[in-house]
């Protein structure tokens, strides 16, 4: 178990280190030049010199080592930025809370969610948060790793994503709230013709894709279900993970297919310019999971949301249940 800090370090830190100083360390960190840092911040270099010597004084040792090609953090200057950015997207945030509760809201939450979550469960929670508690809610769309880059740096305060991609993050804890089941869609007039034949796995992987990238969760069960069906997996024409743009192309182009989270399926479907393929997978998706930060502390708002958001996904996942259908 690592050592507590001694009651001197903390003491000092906390009577001794500005936010200013924070903000000094990170653009230290970027541009590697005190010239160009005192420029950019609007004061001489021996100011920066000055202020650089009380932040290095306080942490009682060198945070940047000078080279021929500029200023380079050193073991304890790489941990003191990292510390330094999670401290100012706090304060962020704080002002950002301040600014909700000023404007008669009771919290601010900066939420992350993969793409491939359904607006029949993002739009009922934002709803139900504001109209029970308040809360007001700030949305970012990314892939999974992209949000956790985001929690871990407290940009995010929790993420709606996959738990396959949390390796080796033990900051971090996940709550598996609902399973995926995949669903081929197409064009309505490839839709009608695929559905009258069984899988082709080889002709499949010749035909026109939009699919996201093999790097990600699901784009890399897409693969392996061609390899494993002895076939090579599809060149896509497109990566994509925006609904918008899946929805645009394959509306005006008959030759277009992807495979999608079912529910998200049903979404695109109800246009009628895309269908769904009756073609029943033997794999699933990985789950759906909320991940969040281990806290010393419980967050009222944070904790309003995780209740809110297990009652929606259970609500989706009956309606899911009572009106299923016969896709994938």
């Amino acid at each position: 178990m690592p050592a507590s800090p001694s009651p001197t370090a903390a003491a000092r830190l906390v009577s001794r280190l500005k936010l200013r100083h924070l903000a000094l360390l990170i653009h230290i960190a970027e541009r590697e030049s005190l010239t160009r840092v005192a420029e950019e911040m609007g004061f001489s270099q021996p100011a920066a010199t000055k202020a650089l010597g009380e932040i290095e004084a306080v942490f009682g040792a060198p945070l940047f080592l000078r080279t021929p090609r500029g200023l380079r953090p050193t073991p304890l200057g790489e941990r003191a930025i990292v510390r330094a950015r999670q401290m100012l997207q706090d304060v962020d945030r704080w002002a950002a809370e301040m600014e909700a509760v000023r404007g008669g809201h009771t919290a601010h939450l900066h939420v992350g969610a993969i793409p491939y979550i359904s607006a029949r469960v993002l739009v009922p929670l934002v709803d139900r948060l504001y109209e029970r508690h308040r809360i007001t809610i700030s949305l970012q769309r990314a892939t999974t790793d992209q949000l956790l880059d985001g929690l871990r740096a407290h940009a995010l305060d929790c993420v709606i994503g996959r738990a396959a991609v949390m390796k080796g993050m033990d900051e971090l804890r996940h709550e598996v709230l609902y399973p995926q089941r995949p669903a081929l869609v197409a064009n309505r007039r490839l839709a009608q013709s695929l559905a009258r034949r069984p899988p082709d796995w080889a002709a499949l992987a010749e035909m026109n894709w939009i699919l996201p990238s093999p790097a990600t969760p699901i784009g890399n069960m897409i693969s392996e279900l061609f390899a494993r069906a002895g076939a090579r997996p599809p060149a896509p024409m497109t990566e994509t993970y925006s609904m918008d743009v899946i929805a645009g192309l394959m509306a005006h182009d008959d030759s277009l297919m992807s495979i999608v989270p079912e529910e998200i399926a049903t979404d695109l479907s109800r246009d009628g310019n895309i269908a769904i393929v009756p073609w029943t997978f033997d794999w699933t998706l990985p789950p759906v999971s909320l991940i969040r930060r281990r806290r010393e502390f419980t967050l009222q708002a944070e904790e309003s949301l995780v209740r809110i958001l297990r009652e929606v996904c259970a609500e989706a996942a009956g309606a899911a249940a009572a009106g299923g259908h016969d896709s994938a």
